[in-house]
C-alpha cells in the first residue's frame, strides 16, 4: 500500500491520468490526497471531478477555494449559472451533477491521520491553530455546509474581512475559517491575512510572512501537505510540503508519498499552454 498528496488538479484531466499512471496507482490497494482545487481553468473540470468521485473509497479530497466557488454558483439560479466560466457550467449542467457536487460538499477542510502523522488543508492554518484547534474549527463550517442552511453560508462566504478572531460569531466566523484554510499565503504575526499578496516569497511587503514561518507560531506535531500557492511551487520546509506546481498555468503535476521514510516525489507536465 501507499499513500500519495497530489496537488491542485483544477480540471486537468490528462495531467492527472498521466500522474496516477506515473505512481502506478491501484485504488485497491493504494490512498490518494488530494490538497483541494479539483475543479476551474483547466477546460475538464467535469471529467476531472468524474474521475475522482470515481475513486472515492480510496481516496481523501479537501475542499479549496475553487471548489468552494463551484458549489456556491449551484446555490443560485440557473440564469446566474450560466453567467459562469464554460468550464464550470459542465459541471453544473451535467446529467449527474447532484450525485457529484453532493459528494464535494461533504468534504472537510482539513484532514488528518495521526498514526501517519500528516495533515492535509487547502492553503494554510493560522499561526496560533494547533492541529486539534484546526479540526474543531473545520468542523464548525463543514456541520454548516451539509446541513440545510448551506444556502446562507455559500451566499456569504466571500470577503476579506474579518481577520481570524476567537471571539467572532456567525457567518463573520465561518467566512474567517474558509479563508484561512482555503485563502492564506501571507499573513502578519498576529495572523491578518494579506490577500493581495500572491507572489513567491521575497516578493511581499515587509511585516508579512509566508503563513508556515510566522513567529511565534505554534508547533502542531504533526506534518502538513497543502496546495493552492502555485507561485511558491515545490516548497518543503518548516513541517510544511507545499506541492501545487502549477499544472493549470503550464507547470507540472505533482505527487509527493507520505508513507515513506524518505522523500519521493513524482511529477508530470501540467496543461500546455497556448
Amino acid at each position: 500500500m501507499a499513500v500519495w498528496a497530489i496537488g491542485d488538479l483544477q480540471g486537468c484531466l490528462g495531467p492527472t491520468e498521466r500522474l496516477l499512471g506515473r505512481i502506478g496507482f491501484d485504488p485497491a490497494r493504494d490512498r490518494l490526497w488530494f490538497c483541494g482545487d479539483l475543479v476551474n481553468r483547466g477546460g475538464e473540470s467535469l471529467e476531472t471531478l468524474r474521475l475522482v468521485h470515481s475513486l472515492r473509497d480510496s481516496v481523501e479530497v479537501v475542499l479549496g477555494n475553487h471548489d468552494l466557488s463551484l458549489l456556491a454558483i449551484a446555490e443560485r439560479r440557473e440564469a446566474d449559472q450560466r453567467k459562469v466560466n464554460p468550464d464550470l457550467q459542465r459541471v453544473l449542467f451535467a446529467p449527474d451533477r447532484d450525485q457529484l457536487l453532493d459528494w464535494l460538499r461533504a468534504r472537510p477542510l482539513v484532514h488528518a491521520d495521526r498514526e501517519l502523522g500528516w495533515m492535509m488543508v487547502h492553503a494554510g492554518l493560522a499561526p496560533k491553530w494547533t492541529a486539534d484547534d484546526a479540526l474543531a474549527m473545520a468542523a464548525e463550517v463543514e456541520r454548516v455546509l451539509r446541513g440545510n442552511n448551506r444556502q446562507g453560508l455559500l451566499r456569504n462566504m466571500y470577503g476579506d474581512r474579518p481577520a481570524w478572531s476567537s471571539g467572532l460569531r456567525g457567518i463573520d466566523r465561518q467566512r474567517a475559517i474558509i479563508n484561512v484554510f482555503t485563502r492564506m499565503r501571507y499573513c502578519s504575526p498576529r495572523g491578518r491575512i494579506a490577500f493581495e499578496e500572491k507572489g513567491a516569497p521575497g516578493t511581499q511587503q515587509p511585516g508579512l510572512y509566508p503563513w508556515y514561518s510566522v513567529p511565534g507560531r505554534v508547533e502542531r506535531g504533526m506534518k502538513l501537505v497543502c496546495g493552492h500557492w502555485s507561485t511558491l511551487g515545490l516548497f518543503i520546509g518548516h513541517g510544511v510540503h507545499a506541492i501545487d506546481t502549477g499544472a493549470v498555468w503550464g507547470g507540472k503535476l505533482t505527487a509527493l508519498r507520505l508513507d515513506s521514510e524518505e522523500l519521493c516525489v513524482v511529477q508530470v507536465p501540467g496543461k500546455p499552454q497556448g
